[in-house]
C-alpha cells in the first residue's frame, strides 16, 4: 500500500510541476510573440537592435591576433590568455558553436572564475535551503505540543538508551564532521565542473519558487501518508529527528559558511598568491563589484578612501604601478561608476589597456549612490542629494586629483621643496585624464575653476568621450523634461531630492528583469527601442548596460534633482555654465556675481591639449554639441583636437570595438614619462615680481 501511495504521489507530483512549468511557460512565450509583433510596426529597430548582447565578463580574444591596443604593450598575463584561448578556439572550432553553456567551458579561466562559479551556482542551493527552512520552521511549530510530548515520553522510557547514546560524544561528533566536510567538498566539485557564471532572471525565479513549493507540498502529503500507514517507523524517524536536530542545524551551518582558497595574481611577483574567499551571496545575482572584476582578471587592486571638504566619501580605486611616473584618471558618466572602465574585460577595457600600457591607473567615483557614504552617518536623504554638477567639479574632482598627487609624490619620493612655488609642469609624474559625458563637463568645470583661482590643476592632457555642457541640439524627449524641471523645480525639490531606486526590492527587481530582457530577446528588444526612443533614437546598448554589476540591490547609482535642473539650465541657455541659484543675491554669494560664471567663455584659460571625440549615432550628445566645445576651445587658442566615430553614447565605454580605445591610447602616449621641467614662463614672471616686491 505504502508503495502505491509513493507512486500515486510521484506521478501527481510530475503532473503538476509539468503543467505548471508549461503554463508560465505558454504564458512567456505569448509575450514574447506580442513583443515580437510589435518590432515589426516600430520604425528604425533594424539599427536601435544592433548590438544588444547582455554582460558578460569574457576574458578571452576573439582572433588569432592582438588587438591594435596590445601590439606593443601586452603584459604577461594577457599574453598567456591571449596564447591559451587561440589553442582552445583551435581545438574546438567545431563545438564553439553549440549554444551559451558550450562558449562558457571553452573560455580561459581567470584566477578567480572558478570561486565565482561557486559563489553563483551554490545560491540555488543556498536558496533553496532558505525555503525549505522557512517551511519546515511553520510545521515545526505546528508540531511542539506533539514535539514536547514525545520528549517526555523519551525521557521517562528511553533514558538508558539515552545515556548510551551520550557516553561516546566524539563517535557521534566525527561522522558529522567528516559528513559535512564531504558535503562541502562535493558541492565544489560539482560546482567546479559546471559553468553557471550568471545570473538567473525573473522567470528563472519562479520556475524555482514553483518547484520549491510543489516539492514541499507533496513533501508534506507524502510524510502525512507515510505516518498513517506507516506508524511505528514514524515514531523512530520522530525520536531522532528530536535528539539530533542540533547536529543538523551545525552541519548546514558549516555548509553555509564554507570558503575555498582562490588564486591571484600578485602586483610585482607574477607567481599565484593564496587568499581566502568567502560566499555570502544570495538570489543568484551577479554582487561583483570593480574591484572583483580587476582581481578576477589578474590585475593588481588598491581602493583609497577620499573625503570631500564638505563630507562626502567617495571611493577611488587603482590599478597600481607604483613606480610608473605617467598616470591616468579615468572618470565616469551620469549614472554610471568605475565599473563601467573595466566591464568589456581584458580586451575592450580603457582602464586594463592603459595599464599595459605602462600607465598607473586610477578609477574615480562620483558622489551619488543610494548607499550615501558620507562622513555624518545620520545625514537625511534630503540633506545628501543637495549637490548639483557644480559639486562634481568643485568638489569631487578637486579631491581625487590630489589624493592622486599626494600617493604618487609620496611613493615617487619626490615632493615639492619648501618655499617652492608649485606649477602644473614640475610633478615628478603627468596626468592624463580620460572622461565620459557628464564627468567630461565637471573635468572642464574643475580645470577652469582652478585657473580663476590660480591653483594648479596638475593635468598634463585632457581625453573627453562625448562631454556634456551644450544641449541646445536635443530631441523632443529632452525637450520636454527641460521643460518639466524647469517650470515645476521648485515645487518638486522638496518632496523628490534625486532619482533613484529607494527599496532593495525594486533594485533587485530591475536587476533580474534585465536577464529576462536577454533572455527573450523580442522582450528585450522591445524595451531596448522603446528606451532609444526616449533618448531620440541612440542606439547603445541599453538592455545590456543594465546587466553592469553596480546595478544590483544592494547599491546603485542615482542622480539628483539638482543636476537634472542644472542639465535642463544649460539646455535652456544654450551655455555652458555652472549652477544657477535662483536669485542675484544666492549667485552673488557663490560666484561673486549675479550670473553664474559662463565656462565656455573661460575656454582660453585651459593651458594642456585637449582631444574631443564624438559618436555619429549619439543622440543623447550629439556631435555637433561636441563641435560647439571645439570651436570654442579653437577660437580660444587652445591645443584641440576632434574627432568622431560609428559610435552611439553608451559605446565609448560599454562597446567592444577597438577604433575608440585605439584612438584614446595613441593620445596617452603623446605624453612623454614625467620628469623635472623648467618653470613655465608664467611662473617665472611671478617669482621675478615677487622678487622685486620683496626687494
Amino acid at each position: 500500500m505504502q508503495r502505491f501511495v509513493d507512486d500515486v504521489l510521484a506521478v501527481s507530483k510530475e503532473s503538476v510541476k509539468t503543467i505548471t512549468y508549461e503554463s508560465l511557460n505558454n504564458i512567456v512565450r505569448f509575450v514574447n510573440g506580442v513583443s515580437a509583433l510589435l518590432l515589426t510596426f516600430l520604425p528604425g529597430n533594424a539599427t536601435i537592435l544592433e548590438g544588444m548582447n547582455g554582460w558578460e565578463l569574457r576574458p578571452t580574444f576573439s582572433g588569432p591576433r592582438l588587438p591594435r591596443w596590445m601590439e606593443h604593450g601586452v603584459s604577461s598575463f594577457n599574453q598567456f590568455v591571449h596564447n591559451l584561448s587561440v589553442d582552445s578556439d583551435a581545438s574546438s572550432s567545431s563545438d564553439y558553436s553549440s549554444g551559451e553553456e558550450d562558449i562558457n567551458e571553452n573560455l580561459c579561466p581567470s584566477p578567480l572564475s572558478q570561486s565565482s562559479r561557486f559563489s553563483r551556482a551554490s545560491s540555488f542551493s543556498r536558496r533553496e535551503r532558505h525555503a525549505m527552512g522557512w517551511m519546515n520552521s511553520i510545521f515545526s511549530l505546528i508540531l511542539v505540543p506533539v514535539k514536547l510530548l514525545l520528549a517526555i515520553l523519551a525521557r521517562l522510557f528511553f533514558f538508558p538508551f539515552y545515556r548510551k547514546a551520550r557516553t561516546s560524544p566524539s563517535e557521534r561528533q566525527k561522522p558529522s564532521s567528516s559528513t559535512s566536510l564531504k558535503r562541502v567538498q562535493t558541492l565544489k566539485d560539482h560546482v567546479f565542473r559546471r559553468t553557471t557564471d550568471r545570473r538567473r532572471g525573473v522567470i528563472e525565479d519562479l520556475h524555482l519558487a514553483m518547484e520549491i513549493f510543489i516539492e514541499a507540498i507533496f513533501d508534506m502529503v507524502h510524510k502525512a501518508a507515510h505516518c498513517l500507514l506507516s506508524p511505528a517507523e514514524v515514531g523512530k524517524k520522530l525520536y531522532g529527528w528530536i535528539f539530533s536536530h542540533n547536529m543538523v542545524n551545525h552541519n548546514n551551518h558549516v555548509v553555509l559558511e564554507s570558503s575555498v582558497t582562490t588564486a591571484t595574481l600578485g602586483e610585482n611577483d607574477p607567481a599565484l598568491s593564496e587568499s581566502e574567499t568567502s560566499f555570502h551571496h544570495s538570489l543568484n545575482t551577479d554582487a561583483r563589484t570593480c574591484q572583483d572584476v580587476i582581481t578576477e582578471l589578474g590585475y593588481p587592486y588598491e581602493a583609497i578612501n577620499v573625503i570631500t571638504t564638505d563630507g562626502y566619501i567617495l571611493l577611488l580605486e587603482r590599478i597600481p604601478r607604483r613606480d610608473a611616473r605617467k598616470a591616468v584618471y579615468l572618470q565616469h558618466g551620469i549614472l554610471d561608476s568605475s565599473m563601467g572602465w573595466v566591464s568589456n574585460g581584458v580586451v575592450g577595457s580603457p582602464a586594463f589597456a592603459a595599464y599595459d600600457q605602462g600607465f598607473d591607473v586610477f578609477l574615480g567615483n562620483f558622489r551619488g549612490l543610494v548607499s550615501r557614504e558620507h562622513v555624518n552617518k545620520s545625514i537625511s536623504s534630503r540633506e545628501y542629494w543637495q549637490y548639483s554638477i557644480n559639486e562634481h567639479g568643485t568638489q569631487d574632482i578637486p579631491a581625487m586629483i590630489n589624493k592622486i598627487h599626494e600617493v604618487k609624490t609620496s611613493e615617487l619620493k619626490l615632493s615639492q621643496p619648501d618655499g617652492e612655488e608649485e606649477t602644473n609642469e614640475d610633478h615628478p609624474y603627468k596626468l592624463c585624464a580620460i572622461c565620459h559625458s557628464l564627468g567630461g563637463a565637471a573635468m572642464l568645470m574643475y580645470l577652469i575653476t582652478n585657473r580663476v583661482q590660480e591653483k594648479p590643476h596638475r593635468l598634463s592632457r585632457l581625453i573627453l568621450l562625448s562631454p556634456a555642457g551644450f544641449h541646445g541640439d536635443s530631441n523632443l524627449a529632452f525637450t520636454l523634461v527641460e521643460h518639466l524641471l524647469l517650470v515645476l523645480g521648485p515645487i518638486l525639490a522638496p518632496f523628490v531630492p534625486a532619482f533613484y531606486i529607494p527599496t532593495r526590492f525594486f533594485r533587485l527587481l530591475l536587476y533580474k528583469l534585465a536577464r529576462d530582457f536577454i533572455n527573450y530577446p523580442a522582450v528585450g528588444g522591445l524595451v531596448q527601442t522603446l528606451m532609444s526612443y526616449v533618448v531620440g533614437g541612440d542606439s547603445s546598448n541599453w538592455v545590456g548596460v543594465l546587466g553592469i554589476p553596480h546595478y544590483n540591490m544592494n547599491d546603485m547609482p542615482g542622480v539628483s534633482f539638482r543636476v537634472a535642473l542644472h542639465l535642463a539650465q544649460m539646455k535652456r541657455s544654450g551655455k555652458f555654465k555652472m549652477y544657477d541659484y535662483g536669485g542675484a543675491s544666492a549667485n552673488k554669494e557663490a560666484y561673486g556675481s549675479s550670473e553664474p560664471l559662463d565656462l565656455g567663455e573661460h575656454y582660453g584659460l585651459i593651458d594642456i591639449p585637449v582631444d574631443l571625440v564624438a559618436g555619429r549615432k549619439d543622440k543623447v550628445i550629439r556631435p555637433s554639441m561636441v563641435r560647439k566645445h571645439y570651436s570654442k576651445m579653437k577660437e580660444s587658442g587652445v591645443d584641440v583636437s576632434y574627432s568622431e566615430f560609428e559610435y552611439a553614447h553608451l559605446d565609448f565605454t560599454f562597446s567592444h570595438r577597438e577604433e575608440v580605445l585605439a584612438y584614446v591610447l595613441s593620445r596617452l602616449l603623446l605624453v612623454l614619462p614625467g620628469q623635472k621641467h623648467q618653470l613655465s614662463q608664467k611662473a617665472m614672471k611671478l617669482k621675478r615680481k615677487g622678487q622685486v616686491s620683496s626687494s
